[in-house]
């Protein structure tokens, strides 16, 4: 039976064009860009829905630039038009129809979910297993340079199986194949040489620099561009059917992913050895593998994971703030308050819900976040 959903025709409706537009508007921090998109705002909306008419919709050049917290990353942001055809795509054709194939405790991106209910999975599979068994163990996995190593093929064949409308695959592989463009290896490239060359007239720290080198570049027919509304759906559907199989196959019942990290729970290290090489055959099979940080641990030496340390100590469960975490913030606060006094209420705020999850009291105080 046909989805609801899987119509191109749904998304030639300028009332939605509309409504994506005023959620962007809403949650945009790039104001200037919204005034641009405003100032021919009708005009620009009919273009949009014209295009989509005609079927001859061709994503424009991406944004590239560069964010260094807290690690240095690569960011494309697209031009308004391409963004509002993004959420488009998303809101209307591959959230209501990928969505309802996703297990819950996928957790990145969707509604309802996030680090919070990631971080309730966790508690939760722990208090189940510390009552259970004297010693469990911990499989934590990272899949390496996720976003640049999907597969554009794989990920279209995935696609087909659940879309039939041959337009509304057009449109999503113009969106999928945006990073082939030559241009967006080059920028990428003078932008980490100009970084380069920038912290080496500081005398900044040399570990800066060989990760500024770490930063990959887009293979042809492969990656994702991050920051769009579809690259955040299509990688949580990209790994569906591994979840899958962890969970109905290899009948692991403690297991929670968040994007490209997951951990699998068991009480026998062997058992966790041996699904280790089987989801790593399932990763080649998406031509995908693990990185060095995949590893597995004993429950009381303590894992982080979305971002938290989860610690077991005589039973009692303990959620804490990694040290490299508490550096950044120390480091990011100072800077603000010598430099942007002004923006300290909304980073403190920021904080504040971060730190709420995890057993954080003396830092807060210690640091004036409370």
């Amino acid at each position: 039976m046909k989805n609801l959903y899987d119509s191109y025709d749904n998304l030639l409706d300028i009332e939605r064009i509309m409504d994506v537009y005023h959620t962007i508007r809403l949650n945009s921090k790039h104001k200037d860009k919204i005034f641009t998109f405003e100032l021919f705002f009708s005009c620009n909306l009919f273009s949009i829905y014209e295009v989509l008419v005609r079927k001859c919709y061709r994503h424009r050049n991406y944004n590239i630039f560069l964010l260094k917290q807290p690690k240095y990353r690569v960011i494309m942001s697209e031009q308004m038009s391409d963004k509002i055809v993004n959420h488009l795509v998303s809101k209307y054709v591959l959230f209501p129809i990928l969505e309802p194939k996703l297990i819950p405790m996928n957790v990145a991106t969707r509604e309802g979910m996030g680090t919070k209910k990631g971080i309730f999975y966790v508690k939760k599979y722990i208090n189940y297993l510390k009552q259970r068994h004297e010693k469990f163990y911990v499989l934590k996995c990272d899949v390496s340079k996720y976003f640049y190593s999907i597969d554009h093929e794989i990920l279209m064949h995935k696609l087909r199986n659940v879309i039939t409308d041959s337009d509304l695959l057009n449109l999503i592989e113009e969106i999928i194949n945006s990073t082939d463009e030559e241009y967006v290896n080059v920028e990428i490239e003078d932008l980490i040489c100009e970084k380069i060359k920038h912290l080496k007239s500081l005398n900044a720290d040399s570990s800066r620099v060989e990760e500024l080198k770490k930063i990959p570049f887009y293979m042809k027919g492969k990656g994702l561009p991050i920051g769009n509304m579809t690259s955040q759906v299509l990688a949580i559907y990209y790994m569906n059917d591994l979840d899958h199989y962890i969970k109905e196959k290899l009948h692991i019942k403690c297991y929670v992913r968040y994007m490209d990290d997951f951990i699998l729970m068991h009480e026998d290290k062997n058992y966790l050895k041996y699904c280790y090489k089987e989801i790593e055959k399932k990763l080649e099979e998406l031509k995908l593998t693990f990185n060095t940080k995949t590893q597995i641990i004993e429950i009381h030496h303590g894992f982080i994971f979305l971002g938290y340390r989860f610690l077991l100590r005589d039973k009692k469960l303990y959620v804490l703030l990694p040290s490299k975490s508490k550096k950044r913030i120390r480091r990011k606060l100072k800077y603000l308050r010598k430099c942007h006094p002004s923006n300290e209420v909304s980073v403190l705020a920021s904080y504040r819900g971060y730190l709420k999850m995890c057993h954080s009291g003396s830092f807060q105080f210690k640091n004036n976040l409370k």
